[in-house]
């Protein structure tokens, strides 16, 4: 259900997930909030709407206005879906990282090829379930067609972007002991967060092109002297926030324009494993957004 002050229907192709630190974006005009009901739950704030550079746009503060929810408590099946239901089909998610390289310093940008998985307690890993199974490729988790579009806006802005790395994903909240900080480093690992999972999993069974941007605030808990706190990262996304809202704003046009010619588009039409005669119609009826088209084929 959507609930809005227009009867237009709402509509956007991009949509901006808001991670530390970004929860708004300048600019955006002919604003609406959007609150969408899901059959997942609701998402974790309402979808601000609008038109950015010529393209319409949907932001999602990730952890919610004024930081209120956890990364392990996110209900990241209503945020993906809440995006879906109103037409989205690329994402630009913005998450702070920590760097376990020493090439990746705090307030360079990072835009990841890879992930690794080691959360253990996060809710809702997929849409799939409840009488319906579903197993997709995530071989190449992040769209590289928009990973490409948003590195050379931010190229041409002569910020210090990075192409290429594996992020790893902890449950958090705390931060990691130096043990584990300095086995991801052995691994060579780039970035360490507590975000993108399970988001991104879920961005692709819903057929989404999906990218991150990750904002570097400190070198993790490996570098002797520079120990990642809360502080430290707060100051440092403080004194980056106009940088990645600026490069949001100039990669905007750039995402729009990408070819939908990836993997990502159809990642949900070879998913499904159960026969549509036994599929529980309550499930069916939830996931008719991402396999309806497929499955009324059958």
């Amino acid at each position: 259900m959507i609930m809005a002050k227009t009867s237009k229907k709402i509509t956007a192709q991009v949509g901006v997930i808001g991670g530390s630190g970004v929860y708004e974006i300048e600019g955006i005009k002919g604003l609406r909030e959007v609150k969408i009901k899901t059959p997942f739950g609701n998402p974790s704030d309402s979808l601000m709407v609008g038109n950015l550079e010529g393209v319409s746009v949907a932001f999602l503060p990730r952890h919610a206005r004024g930081h209120k929810i956890l990364p392990s408590e996110l209900n990241s099946r209503a945020n993906i879906w809440a995006l879906k239901s109103i037409g989205v089909e690329k994402i630009l998610a913005v998450s702070a990282c920590g760097s376990l390289k020493e090439e990746l310093p705090p307030r360079h940008f990072v835009i990841p090829d890879q992930l690794f998985d080691r959360t253990k307690w996060r809710p809702g890993m997929s849409f799939y379930g409840e009488g319906i199974v579903g197993h997709t490729q995530f071989a190449n988790p992040y769209c590289a067609g928009v990973s490409r579009a948003v590195f050379d806006a931010g190229q041409s802005m002569s910020l210090p972007m990075h192409l290429g790395g594996t992020f790893v994903i902890i449950d958090g909240p705390m931060f990691s002991t130096k043990a584990e900080s300095k086995a991801w480093r052995s691994l060579g690992f780039s970035i360490i967060g507590m975000t993108n999972l399970p988001e991104a999993r879920l961005a692709r069974e819903a057929e989404i092109c999906y990218m991150t941007v990750g904002l570097v605030t400190d070198y993790d808990v490996w570098k002797e002297g520079e120990e990642v706190s809360t502080a430290h990262v707060l100051e440092t996304i403080h004194q980056n926030v106009a940088n990645v809202k600026n490069l949001v704003k100039r990669a905007i046009p750039k995402i729009a324009a990408v070819e939908r010619n990836c993997e990502c588009a159809t990642a949900a039409q070879w998913e499904v494993m159960t026969a549509p005669s036994a599929m529980n119609k309550k499930t069916l009826k939830k996931l008719d957004l991402i396999i309806g088209k497929y499955v009324k084929k059958k």
